[in-house]
């Protein structure tokens, strides 16, 4: 239990100083114009209170990550609870908050267009392809996997039929405006996910559950699957994820002052790095040990969805009747509020490509269902393999943005050489998920099959080669004003 608590403390604190200090090294403005109001077109750039713009960016970047990705990473152990708070402060609410941040000094710009600035125009065009790809695999993950839990709860009602509430429901919110919608059933949203976080974390203190202690040193994976890169990829959302930088340019559109970018988008990463943490707790504890989890698991049938499994089995144990439905609807509502966000940030992304205003409805329906349509037909594959090759995706993605939020920190003018060297902050975090990401797909079954050590060295020389670039590339630059 002291690891836990000790957890969730410097989660915290990393929030107050880290957070801090991350927004003064990218010198947020107080007095700047946000494109809320520059932009404003009652659609998407909708001026916004601070404390609904965060419930909704973290409803937009809470999907099934930060709770089915937690508990598959529990399987490693306590090592995922050291992943989650690390790479949540150093790495997931950095490249949240200066991502969408980035999108606030630059119009509310999509993600394809912030990277494309940096990295060149070849890199533009392979991220709009790449991100809009991952966006309909978002959509179709997250329809399905909330189809399904949605089944268990009121089984009378088939998963098709499910399935179809749910797509029809991402079709108002991706075409109606965002103060419509999205904007009035998140606060509705918001208190089942938070019940659901605060029910299970009261539930961990009041059951005094066994949870493990770092110290008790790391878990074999009952698939002998090795920590590196697997868990770093299987925790994804819970830790650091590529998606949250498409969704981010949604709130940046409603942002009415830049000094509550902290509060919003690395807030809502160490608000989602909280659940995640919980939910790694429960798992690894409420089995009796991580071996208890890790039987469970192993008991189950093939082709069932594990983590699912757990989730309901946990929030029916420990909260009741009641309560476990209610926790369950947090479950259910994470997913959904990404799903539909994915979306619409897709019909955004293709909108600023085209340069396609998006005022009118009909617009936005030409746009939008050639997305509807694709994520349809993903429908009907597999939730596993779909949910593997999105882990993956969201992954390499944040790869991408990383390495374009070192490049800017480079090439901006500074008064200081030492806030030039503030590029450090996302350089480290880039080099290490370059690191998983090509060990990852290179290593893994769905990727190339490759043997270990020869995947782990890849990975990490691709990782030093492009530092080595970088380095090369800046090391005369004039960043002085």
């Amino acid at each position: 239990m002291l690891s836990f608590i000790i957890s969730l403390l410097v989660l915290i604190l990393g929030y107050v100083f880290y957070g801090s200090f991350v927004q003064k090294v990218f010198g947020a403005d107080k007095e700047r114009k946000t494109p809320a109001f520059t932009h404003s077109d009652g659609v998407d750039y909708v001026p916004m209170k601070w404390w609904r713009a965060f419930l909704i960016q973290f409803l937009n970047i809470a999907g099934l990550g930060p709770i089915f990705g937690a508990i598959m990473g529990a399987m490693y152990g306590t090592a995922s609870f050291i992943w989650i708070v690390l790479g949540t402060i150093f790495a997931g609410a950095t490249h949240d908050y200066v991502s969408g941040m980035l999108s606030v000094r630059n119009g509310g710009e999509s993600l394809p267009e912030i990277v494309g600035q940096q990295l060149g125009i070849g890199v533009k065009q392979v991220m709009r392809i790449f991100t809009i790809v991952l966006l309909i695999l978002v959509g179709a993950v997250f329809i399905s996997g909330p189809a399904g839990l949605l089944n268990g709860l009121v089984p009378k009602i088939s998963i098709v039929w499910w399935v179809v509430i749910v797509f029809m429901y991402y079709v108002m919110a991706t075409l109606l405006p965002i103060d419509k919608l999205i904007g009035r059933l998140y606060p509705v949203f918001g208190f089942a996910l938070l019940f659901m976080a605060l029910g299970i974390l009261i539930a961990l203190f009041r059951n005094n559950a066994p949870i493990p202690e770092i110290s008790d040193g790391l878990s074999i994976h009952p698939q002998h699957l090795p920590i590196f890169p697997m868990m770093f990829v299987s925790i994804a959302c819970g830790a650091i994820s590529g998606f949250h930088a498409t969704q981010s340019p949604l709130m940046a559109r409603c942002l009415t002052n830049e000094r509550l970018g902290k509060r919003v988008f690395y807030g809502a990463m160490v608000a989602e790095g909280i659940v995640a943490l919980i939910w790694a707790a429960a798992a690894s504890s409420f089995f009796g040990s991580i071996g208890g989890l890790q039987e469970y698991v192993a008991s189950l049938p093939k082709n069932t969805n594990a983590a699912a499994e757990v989730v309901n089995l946990i929030s029916h144990s420990w909260l009741g009747i009641i309560g476990g439905a209610l926790a369950m609807l947090g479950v259910v509502a994470a997913p959904i509020t990404s799903g539909d966000t994915a979306l619409r940030s897709a019909r955004l992304i293709i909108a600023d490509f085209l340069h396609i205003e998006q005022k009118s409805l009909w617009k936005r329906i030409a746009i939008a269902l050639p997305l509807f349509i694709a994520c349809f037909i993903l429908l009907q594959i597999n939730f596993d393999i779909l949910w593997r090759y999105f882990a993956w995706s969201n992954q390499t993605l944040s790869v991408f943005t990383l390495w374009a939020l070192t490049l800017w920190f480079a090439r901006r003018k500074v008064k200081t050489k030492a806030m030039h060297y503030a590029y450090i902050i996302t350089l480290i975090p880039a080099m290490f998920m370059t690191a998983v990401c090509i060990t990852y797909i290179l290593f893994a079954p769905e990727g190339f099959s490759l043997p270990y050590l020869l995947s782990v060295f890849c990975g990490i020389g691709v990782s030093i080669v492009f530092a080595v670039l970088f380095f090369i590339y800046n090391v005369n630059k004039k960043y002085l004003l």
